[in-house]
């Protein structure tokens, strides 16, 4: 088996999705149109038999709601609390922009206490994140050229890095292979969604490795990610969190003559810390290696980076479907809601957010352990999912925030002219398959619909694992995708 991974910049790392996709089936040959016909109408399919073709086990659920009215139109076991997966993120974009407010910016700072005297900083300077989960690289650089406009050109103390603005999660959830790049660490200090660039070279009969925080311009390598190719034939990958480091072994017999992938970082503080004393040298600028620190920095702000405004970042969120965007939108909400103070753990924050929910939307089904929905343990029923997406439609602005969903023919073209439109959100878990959001109907009609597939048990027999994809997920996402489309053209059909 050969290792792939993606090219090394901002918008690759997007393309990592956690919470599935569009429908994808391979064209029938290099030459097919990207866009087909739409397909000639036929008469509404029985629910039904669209379940039984597909035949995915375990449990279905499905509800469509009549936008205007919030008449219940068709339903399957709604009442059945499911994993929502990335469709949760819907709800975890909502919980933030009420709490914070569209205009809301994450804000990453350079800070001293020291004074600045003939370009050297005769004290310590802090890297204070404050949770922005979009930091790039680039933006470190540019932070790094600031802070030489700033007069500063040497630090005499300490550089430190605080990431305490949100509460340390190791890991979203602990049933992921350990080089699952979607299942991150949370910090207050984040970057590069906490992932780190590991690229491999045959060399001989050996190999040239390298791990660096890259960017479309900039490639710090760094030494708290270090990785050792080993002669094995699994697992796949061993992880230990030493105690300034991340310690990686692959196997060799993977490797195959070059490639790279995105690998989760587990100690974001001092990767982040890793990567702007590297751009500070090349701007000049000289810092000590960076050390990790528990006290809330004070003093004079050197250099402050905003990250876009929360609305665009949300939009982002349900496009590219990135977990530790989600995660540290919900701590943050959950931490201002709470007058400041931080929640003890991220399933704290995602009860947090589940009470939310119950008062916002009456969703009483909720029971979350996360804000991404990479956690298998939250549980909703598509009633409750599906009147959420009804009530927080009513005004546009969800509507307006999710992705169109792409409807594909036979042999896995786009339809041109579906004759419907979709807004979703998706959501894809091994043998867990999710859909929810808009149909807009032939006939002018608007539905909300939520709709999940889920076979646990299958699940539980591959959760955990050293795979990237275990042996049956990939055919069963795409047969429970095929299934969701087929639904939502009955579902237009019928209530148009």
């Amino acid at each position: 088996m050969t290792i792939r991974g993606p090219e090394g910049d901002r918008r690759s790392m997007l393309r990592l999705l956690v919470g599935g996709g569009a429908l994808c089936a391979v064209p029938a040959c290099a030459e097919a149109p990207e866009r087909s016909r739409r397909p000639q109408q036929r008469p509404a399919q029985p629910a039904d038999r669209i379940v039984s073709r597909a035949g995915l086990g375990g449990d279905l659920s499905y509800a469509v709601m009549d936008m205007a009215s919030g008449n219940l139109l068709e339903g399957r076991g709604g009442n059945t609390p499911l994993p929502p997966a990335s469709v949760v993120k819907t709800l975890t974009g909502l919980y933030a922009l009420d709490v914070l407010g569209g205009a809301y910016q994450f804000r990453t700072r350079l800070m001293t206490s020291a004074p600045v005297s003939d370009g050297v900083l005769r004290g310590d300077l802090v890297l204070a994140g404050g949770g922005d989960p979009v930091l790039g690289t680039d933006d470190l650089a540019r932070m790094a050229a600031d802070l030489r406009a700033a007069g500063v050109q040497r630090v005499e103390g300490r550089f430190l890095v605080w990431g305490g603005a949100l509460p340390f999660v190791e890991q979203i959830a602990n049933d992921q292979a350990p080089q699952a790049g979607y299942n991150a660490t949370v910090s207050g200090l984040n970057l590069n969604f906490n992932r780190v660039h590991f690229g491999w070279t045959r060399a001989g009969s050996d190999y040239t490795v390298t791990m660096d925080g890259r960017s479309d311009r900039h490639r710090p390598a760094v030494q708290m990610a270090r990785m050792q190719v080993v002669n094995r034939g699994s697992p796949l990958y061993t992880h230990t969190r030493a105690q300034a480091q991340d310690v990686w072994t692959v196997a060799r017999g993977a490797l195959g003559n070059s490639g790279s992938r995105w690998l989760p970082v587990r100690h974001p503080e001092l990767y982040a810390g890793e990567v702007l004393r590297a751009l500070a040298a090349t701007q000049g600028v000289t810092l000590p290696a960076p050390q990790v620190t528990q006290s809330q920095p004070g003093g004079q702000v050197l250099v402050e980076h905003r990250s876009k405004v929360l609305t665009e970042v949300v939009r982002d969120t349900l496009r590219f479907s990135t977990n530790i965007t989600a995660e540290a939108l919900g701590l943050m909400a959950s931490t201002v809601l709470a007058g400041g103070a931080a929640p003890r753990s991220l399933v704290a924050s995602a009860a947090q957010m589940s009470d939310w929910a119950r008062a916002r939307y009456g969703m009483s089904s909720a029971r979350l352990v996360d804000h991404s929905g990479l956690g298998a343990a939250s549980r909703v029923s598509m009633v409750d999912l599906c009147n959420m997406f009804r009530r927080a439609g009513q005004d546009g602005i969800l509507r307006g925030l999710l992705r169109e969903h792409p409807l594909r023919d036979a042999n896995g073209n786009i339809m041109s002219n579906p004759g419907i439109d979709v807004r979703a959100k998706t959501g894809t878990l091994y043998f867990v398959s999710a859909l929810g959001g808009y149909v807009a109907a032939p006939g002018g009609r608007n539905l909300a619909f939520a709709m999940c597939s889920a076979d646990l048990s299958r699940r539980a027999q591959v959760a955990g694992g050293d795979l990237d994809r275990p042996d049956g997920t990939a055919a069963w996402a795409r047969t429970a995708r095929v299934m969701q489309q087929d639904l939502l053209f009955r579902w237009a059909q019928a209530h148009s």
